[in-house]
């Protein structure tokens, strides 16, 4: 972005999509954690992950004291004009490959 043109006060991102962006890359992350790298309230990322696991997107798992995010990549989600698109498929877009710096 051109150093005269100011950051754009919105994210391209929906609020779940900015979640689960961040489980896909730290599946072992702390909802506090998500919800401070979204900008969220951590209430809010509890309400999301909620949402993702009603809608089969990601299964949360209890591993000791901590929780673990299996995403859940082969299912399909809805996107703007009645299109649907794999999961693993918009992962592929917003994250990095692994390794990438």
């Amino acid at each position: 972005m051109p150093p005269d043109v100011p950051a754009p006060s919105w994210t391209l991102l929906s609020s779940h999509g900015q979640v689960l962006a961040c489980l896909a890359r730290d599946p072992d992350a702390r909802l506090r954690d998500v919800a401070a790298a979204t900008g969220l309230t951590e209430r809010a990322v509890q309400k999301i992950v909620g949402d993702l696991e009603g809608a089969a997107l990601v299964t949360r798992t209890r591993v000791g004291r901590r929780n673990r995010y299996r995403l859940h990549c082969a299912r399909t989600i809805a996107v703007p004009a009645g299109a649907a698109v794999a999961l693993d498929a918009l992962l592929g877009v917003l994250l990095p490959p692994v390794g990438s710096a």
